[in-house]
C-alpha cells in the first residue's frame, strides 16, 4: 500500500513525526495528498489544545517593495522558537503574500492562497503542528505611499521592535531617523489631535488630582492642568517629543527643517499588551511531584 520511502517523503514534506506519518498513510490508503490533509487535521486538533497558552514572544518585520510596504507581528510562546528558521520563513512568506495582494483585514490575510496552494491559515496550522507550541499571527498593516512620499524603516533588537513611517517631502534618511526615534521613545500617538478625548479627559483628572494633593486650591489646580497637559503631549506624541538626536528641537521641528511632514507612524513592539505568564517554577515542580 505504501513504502518506507513514502513515510520518509511525507515526513520531509510535513515535518511530522515518523509514527504520525505512518498512521496518516495507513488512514489515507497510501494517498500522499490525503495523508498531508490528515496530518493537517491532526495539527488543527493539536493547535486547539494550545489556545490557552500565552504567545508573547516572536518577531515583527517590515517588507517594502517600491510604493508598497507591510509591517506584521507573529508571536510564539518562547524566544527559542522565534529564532527558528521555519518561523522566520513563515513571517517572510506571509508578509510577501500580503504585500503582493494588498489585503487589509486579518480574515482576508488568513484566507490568502500561497504559491504552494495552501492558505495562510493552513500554513499556520501546519507550523504549529510541526513546532509544537502556540504560534499566533497577531497583526499587520498594509501601507501604500504616494510618489512624493518616502518610507522610514527601522528594526531594533532583531525584530523585537519595528517602526514604519511615511513622510511627505523629506528624504529616506530623515524618515529613518524618525522611525529610529519612535523605536526608542515609544510614542503612543503621532500628533495631539490623535489623542482620544477619553484618554485626554482621564489625564486631566489625574493631573488635577495631583495638583490638589500638592495642596493647591481647586481653581489653581484647574489652571495647572493646561500646562501639564502640554507636558503630557511631549511625552506621548511623536511630533511633540524631544528629538533623540537633538534635544533642542522636537521631532516635528526636525522634520519641518528638512522640508517634510509625517503622514503615518506604525510601531510594533513584540508582545506589547499581552499579559505574560509568570509561572512559579517551584510551584510547578510541586504540582508534578504530587501528581
Amino acid at each position: 500500500m505504501f513504502s518506507a520511502k513514502d513515510v520518509k517523503d511525507l515526513r520531509e514534506k510535513t515535518g511530522a513525526g515518523m509514527l504520525d506519518c505512518k498512521k496518516a498513510l495507513e488512514a489515507s490508503e497510501g494517498d500522499m495528498d490525503k495523508a498531508v490533509d490528515w496530518l493537517r487535521e491532526k495539527g488543527i486538533a493539536k493547535a486547539s489544545k494550545k489556545e490557552s497558552r500565552i504567545a508573547a514572544e516572536g518577531l515583527s518585520e517590515i517588507i517594502v517593495d517600491k510604493n508598497k510596504a507591510v509591517i506584521l507581528e507573529v508571536n510564539s510562546e518562547t524566544d527559542f522558537v522565534a529564532k527558528n528558521e521555519e518561523f522566520k520563513k513563515f513571517i517572510s512568506t506571509v508578509g510577501n503574500a500580503i504585500l503582493n495582494s494588498g489585503v487589509k483585514t486579518m480574515d482576508d490575510a488568513m484566507n490568502l492562497k500561497l504559491d504552494d496552494g495552501q492558505t495562510v491559515n493552513e500554513y499556520l496550522v501546519a507550523l504549529i503542528a510541526k513546532i509544537g507550541e502556540k504560534i499566533s499571527f497577531r497583526r499587520f498593516e498594509y501601507v501604500e505611499k504616494k510618489k512624493n512620499e518616502v518610507f522610514g524603516v527601522y528594526s531594533h533588537l532583531g525584530g523585537r521592535i519595528s517602526v514604519l513611517t511615511v513622510l511627505d517631502g523629506a528624504n529616506e534618511e530623515v524618515a529613518k531617523d524618525v522611525s529610529m526615534h519612535a523605536a526608542a521613545m515609544r510614542p503612543l500617538f503621532m500628533t495631539k489631535e490623535d489623542v482620544p478625548e477619553d484618554v485626554l479627559e482621564h489625564e486631566r483628572e489625574i493631573i488635577k488630582e495631583q495638583a490638589m494633593n500638592e495642596g493647591k486650591p481647586a481653581d489653581i489646580a484647574e489652571k495647572m492642568v493646561n500646562g501639564r497637559i502640554n507636558k503630557y503631549y511631549k511625552e506621548v506624541c511623536l511630533v511633540e517629543q524631544e528629538f533623540i538626536k537633538d534635544s533642542d528641537k522636537s521631532v516635528g521641528q526636525y522634520v519641518k527643517e528638512n522640508k517634510g511632514t509625517i503622514k503615518k507612524m506604525i510601531r510594533y513592539e513584540v508582545g506589547e499588551g499581552i499579559e505574560k505568564r509568570n509561572d512559579d517554577f517551584a510551584e510547578e515542580v510541586m504540582k508534578q511531584v504530587n501528581g
